[in-house]
């Protein structure tokens, strides 16, 4: 199957559903070592990873999710803010075993994963945030109509029209593989790298019953995401932060974002667009590798 996530051996990873803070969690695992979490960001799913997953588990015990609301995990009507989030995903390491781990996301994803970081620290060893710019750090600032957002190529005029209740869901139903690759296709460097499989992978998970309200449901809890992170960004984390940056798209605001709620940040910035494991696997799977071991 062309959806298969391997492992360093070949083997195919593993397949799962777990109950956790009310919901049933989809989560793919494989690997031994310590424990890594993944976090996808939107409208993507556990499936982003699977470029990445046989160049870590060798060295770790990765768990992938798909969060709430994703891919084949429960799709209720509510509770997508990151703090909603974050305890679904530290409840699952819980449930586990994993009262320790390390943890990385991406987009939406790092957002959710700042939560889990935010809410649990004493249990998150080591943090690696990539291209997300948290609500109320940046994420409306750069959706604004203005003449410097127009001709940036991170423009995220997006974040406004997914806020709107319903019309989103009405104009893009019936038209989701052309929307979303073509989405996620501008917000890249090199757009072959959302191969086919992906688009395939993606689409089918938001084109079943309720699959497209959540994408928009994460949008739609901004200004509850708001005071969550200016809450919580009072006090600094202070685990090890890796802020890895898109020079074609947030490039390195979000190592200067990082600063305001993080104490211990180093930042690395590649030379490709927002999807860094579907762009760049090998780099990202090194950074990580270095990043968490040492």
């Amino acid at each position: 199957m062309d959806n298969l996530i391997l492992d360093h051996l070949g083997n195919p990873a593993t397949h799962h559903r777990a109950t956790v803070n009310g919901v049933r969690l989809h989560y793919v695992t494989a690997g031994n070592g310590p424990a890594l979490l993944l976090v996808h960001g939107v409208p993507k799913t556990s499936f982003y990873w699977h470029l990445i997953f046989p160049l870590l588990t060798q060295h770790f015990t990765i768990v992938a999710p798909d969060v709430r609301g994703f891919g084949d995990s429960d799709k209720p009507k509510d509770g997508y803010d990151m703090e909603t989030i974050a305890t679904d995903l530290a409840e699952l390491m819980t449930q586990l075993g994993h009262e320790k781990f390390h943890l990385h996301g991406e987009d939406w994803g790092a957002a959710f994963a700042y939560a889990v970081a935010a809410l649990n620290r004493g249990r998150v060893l080591k943090f690696s945030f990539a291209e997300k710019l948290l609500p109320g750090f940046g994420l409306e600032d750069w959706s604004h109509l203005t003449l410097e957002n127009v001709k940036a190529r991170h423009w995220l005029w997006h974040v406004s029209f997914f806020h709107v209740p319903d019309v989103p869901e009405y104009l893009i139903q019936g038209k989701e593989r052309e929307f979303w690759s073509t989405w996620m296709k501008a917000e890249t460097y090199d757009p072959h790298a959302i191969s086919e499989v992906a688009v395939n992978e993606f689409v089918r998970c938001c084109t079943g019953p309720g699959g497209l309200r959540p994408i928009f449901e994460v949008y739609r809890q901004t200004f509850k995401n708001q005071a969550f992170t200016k809450a919580q960004s009072e006090r600094k984390l202070e685990m090890p932060l890796l802020v890895i940056g898109a020079e074609h798209f947030t490039g390195d605001f979000g190592q200067k974002q990082a600063r305001l709620f993080a104490s211990d940040v180093t930042g690395e910035l590649y030379d490709c667009g927002h999807s860094l494991a579907l762009e760049r696997p090998q780099m990202l799977a090194d950074s990580l590798r270095n990043f968490f071991i040492q």
